[in-house]
């Protein structure tokens, strides 16, 4: 069974959060919160989790996952950033955007797109993602909880525990999320291109 973290949202618990941090090394798939919505998330260097949370989502292996870091420096190590695309990023983050970008060397090639070596980064403003984030020291390798055959991501974090308790390592309850997901942003072509539009307000960014 799941278990079931529930943590102040704006004062998380340390003692929570550092159990949180040791499931995830140890290879668990948590539901996390964040500012656009549930995620799967997972320790980016193990394989078997990311098998994991893709047969959650019923995910083929050539379907894009994301990192959630926790800051502009920690996403510029996973991707290769020039001035005009560190202006957008740094005017988006923190916040509901996920931004595309080549891949660094640092990504493992089996997480980045197969052809076109991108990856989505985000950087959410989410106090108990971000201090989960800081705990772990590193990105997770995430993508959006919509369950297979729905639209909108998933919310209520005891709804999810139901659903998914025998799937998943635990849920994180942080209060509830926005039922809307991330704005996805393409920022590896010559022009930046709104691949999908989210909570995030792309006319903020001048797009």
């Amino acid at each position: 069974m799941a278990q079931y973290f529930n943590l102040h949202p704006d004062n998380p618990q340390p003692r929570l959060l550092a159990q949180a941090a040791a499931l995830l090394n140890q290879g668990g798939v948590l539901a996390v919160p964040t500012d656009s919505g549930y995620a799967l998330a997972c320790h980016l260097d193990d394989k078997d989790a990311a098998e994991r949370l893709r047969q959650v989502r019923q995910l083929d292996a050539h379907h894009p996952l994301s990192l959630l870091c926790h800051d502009l420096r920690e996403l510029a190590n996973y991707a290769r950033v020039d001035n005009a695309q560190f202006r957008l990023l740094k005017a988006g983050t923190p916040g509901p955007f996920t931004f595309v970008l080549p891949a660094s060397r640092q990504v493992p090639k089996r997480v980045s797109h197969p052809r076109r070596k991108t990856i989505g980064l985000r950087v959410p403003a989410h106090t108990t993602l971000q201090a989960l984030l800081a705990e772990h020291g590193a990105p997770l390798l995430a993508a959006t909880l919509v369950m297979p055959g729905e639209d909108a991501p998933l919310t209520d974090a005891l709804d999810i525990r139901e659903r998914l308790e025998k799937q998943i390592a635990a849920v994180i309850d942080a209060g509830a999320c926005p039922a809307q997901p991330s704005t996805v942003i393409d920022l590896s072509g010559d022009v930046p291109t709104v691949l999908r539009h989210g909570l995030g307000d792309a006319a903020s960014l001048g797009l």
